[in-house]
């Protein structure tokens, strides 16, 4: 049986992976304006009628008047929708606002607020089938702005993108006051995570506009963050790493503290990124060994060893068995452990499930049955 299976069968994969397609540090976002946009059957600029009300669904929807069909792209319906809609909203809409039908027959509308100033960000954006790095260099100078909802879209359109565009944006972002955005506890905490990265990859790509610039900041926000201090801290661990690779690595292990176990679980986030992306710079080993000593405390425990069983690194085996006698209260760290030994191909493994099958039967077997893992081995 393959690793990805015990794992899966683990309950491992169930946990939180980094993946190409979206930023960890940001959290949940809605779909951007553009994307809206170039995937609906018909987009329309319109103005209310009336104040929304609950329909059928329960769901508020309102009446519109179109004003303006926008032009027809590829994957837009042929012909022009009613004058009169109904659309669903997320809020009460005065006055003009643009509206999404979808390819269905007949659509589904959906409408968002929108003045002149958003609607022109709408028209503006570029399309989605450009080039990933060419659209975010034009979001980037949108990140901040003064209007909510086209600061929410830029950041949107940085949350969903592979890392490797980003990384293509850095000259773009080097523009943007990212070091003040990260210093400033007034920032939207998920915003100041990605800004964390941001800073850092823009101290790491060494562009023309971020010459100036260093990781200084990342570490002061680290420090600095008060006790209640949560989202973002994440962010701006991973911004570390990517600025400054060993070097920000020791200073991260150094501060990890079984008193702060938030920061454990974030330091985890930023090491598991780590392995994603940067294994050019930080060698995989060196973030195993970090990952390890995070495993020694039982705050993380069991996130650590399941990470550790994801990397492979089977020379904590004997750290990780250790965890069996130490945490007989604790059901999670002994599914993680048994899952661990039971993934590991070595014979120091096999031995450690033999010795824990004679001395605690009933535990093993019910940490097994509670992982689904196998009972052969």
């Amino acid at each position: 049986m393959g690793l990805r299976r015990l794992l899966t069968l683990a309950g491992v994969l169930l946990l939180p992976v980094i993946r190409a397609q979206a930023c960890p540090f940001c959290g949940p976002v809605g779909e951007s304006l553009s994307r809206r946009r170039d995937t609906a059957g018909y987009v329309c600029i319109a103005e209310a009628l009336d104040r929304a009300r609950p329909d059928a669904s329960g769901l508020l929807a309102g009446a519109f008047r179109v004003i303006q069909v926008l032009p027809h792209t590829p994957g837009r319906v042929e012909g022009d929708p009613p004058v009169l809609i109904t659309a669903r909203v997320a809020a009460p809409v005065e006055g003009t606002a643009v509206l999404f039908g979808s390819t269905d027959s007949p659509p589904l509308w959906t409408a968002v607020a929108a003045d002149e100033t958003l609607l022109g960000h709408v028209v503006m954006a570029p399309a989605i089938t450009e080039p990933v790095g060419e659209r975010l260099s034009w979001f980037a100078a949108r990140l901040e702005h003064p209007e909510p909802a086209i600061a929410d879209d830029a950041f949107a359109e940085f949350a969903v993108a592979p890392f490797p565009a980003v990384r293509e944006a850095a000259e773009a972002l080097a523009a943007r006051p990212l070091a003040a955005w990260v210093a400033d506890p007034a920032t939207d905490q998920r915003r100041r995570g990605f800004y964390g990265l941001a800073l850092g990859v823009v101290v790491a790509e060494g562009s023309s506009g971020g010459k100036r610039l260093s990781s200084a900041a990342l570490r002061t926000a680290l420090e600095t963050a008060g006790g209640d201090f949560r989202a973002g801290a994440d962010g701006l661990m991973a911004g570390i790493l990517v600025a400054e690779g060993v070097e920000g690595l020791d200073w991260l292990a150094d501060r990890a503290s079984p008193d702060r176990p938030v920061d454990q679980r974030q330091l985890l986030a930023a090491l598991r990124f780590a392995r994603e992306y940067l294994t050019g710079t930080i060698p995989p080993g060196r973030i195993s060994a970090v990952t390890a000593q995070l495993a020694q405390s039982p705050a993380v425990a069991a996130l650590a060893i399941i990470d550790l069983a994801r990397a492979e690194a089977w020379g904590e085996v004997d750290a990780v068995a250790a965890w069996w006698d130490a945490a007989t209260d604790d059901p999670l760290i002994r599914r993680a452990v048994a899952g661990y030994l039971v993934a590991c191909p070595s014979a120091a493994a096999r031995d450690h499930l033999e010795r824990i099958g004679r001395e605690d039967p009933a535990g093993l077997s019910a940490a097994r049955a509670a992982a689904d893992l196998p009972l052969g081995r």
